[in-house]
């Protein structure tokens, strides 16, 4: 799909210096810019590359001045980075645009469905299981009997909703996502054979959830695993039975969070963090990454290790820890001078 500059103008409200109807029908990077790509110039590092960039359209600021005859079209705006974040944006939802149902896919005859459902092909959709309205359910994804799917919801390739979880408004979930499984629950008998115990809850998203390829969020043993409004999960995060996790809080990839834990909001959890479970995490904490989470954390605590402990005396213990070779030695010596005297 092609715009040209005057229309890009208009979306972005900045003023179009050279051809209006120069059109564009791609993004680029300024020194990677093709004839037919749109770029923008915000750093100015990247101003060597305005005259030679092959880019037909760049987003510059207002007060931009170039020392010599510029070849694109200029579209003049107050902020080029925030202009090409909002392109970004509207450029994501036209590619994003899915629609109409593909064939073969499976939907109950007793599953409710919204309005304007995508669903991609080889998806299927359970028994009494409830979609929203523009709702977009990628090839291959399984929702299971008596799931509950909101509005706007975006719900990628390969991703699996176990029975009765319930998915919020707004809510991405991306690529290999299991969402439901049954928890870890195993109680050993007098022989020592584990057996299983039943997971008869369930997972609860609510809305304006992102989730990143390859989680996992367990259900609960009783009641629900919960993930508030606005927690962004990167790729990759177990998240076990009856976890709670706070609204607003971030956390990086490959994390481990067992179960019956409940986290604050507002928290900013690293990558390859491990948390215990049946602790309680206070809001706003700071886990830094690959930190092992023991015990609970109160309000506004910021950690790093394994074991964790507070992030400035980690920091004061590991220059001990890089010394520790010239202190041994010191030592040495000091051991030595005492045996020659």
């Amino acid at each position: 799909m092609k715009f040209t500059a005057a229309q890009i103008a208009g979306l972005l409200e900045g003023t179009v210096e050279g051809d209006s109807a120069m059109e564009v029908y791609k993004l680029s990077k300024i020194e990677e810019g093709e004839e037919g790509s749109l770029t923008f110039l915000s750093n100015p590092k990247y101003a060597q590359y305005i005259n030679s960039t092959r880019a037909s359209v760049v987003i510059v600021s207002k007060e931009f001045k170039s020392e010599s005859q510029v070849s694109a079209t200029l579209l003049r705006v107050d902020d080029p980075y925030a202009a090409f974040t909002t392109l970004l944006g509207h450029y994501n939802q036209i590619k994003m645009n899915k629609s109409g149902k593909e064939e073969p896919h499976f939907i109950d005859s007793t599953a409710q469905i919204g309005e304007d459902l995508y669903l991609g092909a080889f998806s299927y959709v359970g028994a009494n299981a409830k979609i929203g309205n523009r709702v977009k359910l990628y090839p291959g994804v399984y929702i299971g009997d008596n799931v509950v799917i909101g509005n706007d919801v975006t719900i990628f390739s390969g991703s699996k909703i176990y029975s009765d979880c319930v998915v919020g408004n707004h809510c991405v979930i991306n690529s290999n996502v299991v969402i439901g499984a049954d928890g870890f629950g195993f109680s050993p008998d007098a022989s020592g054979v584990y057996l299983k115990v039943p997971q008869i809850g369930n997972v609860i998203l609510e809305d304006h959830v992102d989730v990143g390829v390859g989680t996992a969020i367990d259900r609960a043993t009783l009641g629900s695993t919960i993930i508030r409004q606005g927690v962004k999960l990167d790729n990759q995060i177990q998240i076990a039975h009856n976890v709670e996790i706070g609204v607003n809080t971030v956390i990086a990839a490959q994390t481990g969070i067992a179960g019956s834990t409940k986290i604050g909001s507002n928290c900013q959890i690293g990558g390859q963090v491990g948390i215990v479970g049946h602790i309680t995490i206070g809001d706003h904490v700071k886990i830094q990454g690959k930190s092992g989470i023991i015990s609970s954390l109160k309000d506004h605590e910021v950690v790093q290790g394994s074991p964790s402990m507070a992030y400035n005396d980690y920091y004061k213990s590991y220059i001990h820890f890089k010394n520790l070779p010239n202190l041994v030695k010191q030592l040495n010596d000091h051991e030595q001078k005492l045996k020659n005297d």
